[in-house]
C-alpha cells in the first residue's frame, strides 16, 4: 500500500488536470466576452467578403 508521500508525489494526472483547467478557463472567457467575439468575428468576415469582392 502507498504511503501518502508517495501519492502526493505521484505526477500521472497533473497533465489532465492542467488541460481541462485551461479548457474551463478559455470556455469561461468565451462565455464572458461572447458578444464582443461575435462582433470582432463578424466584422473579420464582413472585411474578407468586401476584399475579395474587390479582388473579382
Amino acid at each position: 500500500m502507498r504511503t501518502w508521500d508517495e501519492f502526493l508525489r505521484e505526477e500521472e494526472a497533473n497533465g489532465v488536470v492542467e488541460v481541462i483547467l485551461i479548457l474551463v478557463v478559455l470556455i469561461g472567457a468565451v462565455v464572458i466576452f461572447r458578444s464582443q467575439l461575435q462582433a470582432l468575428v463578424e466584422d473579420l468576415m464582413e472585411s474578407v467578403s468586401e476584399k475579395a469582392e474587390a479582388v473579382e
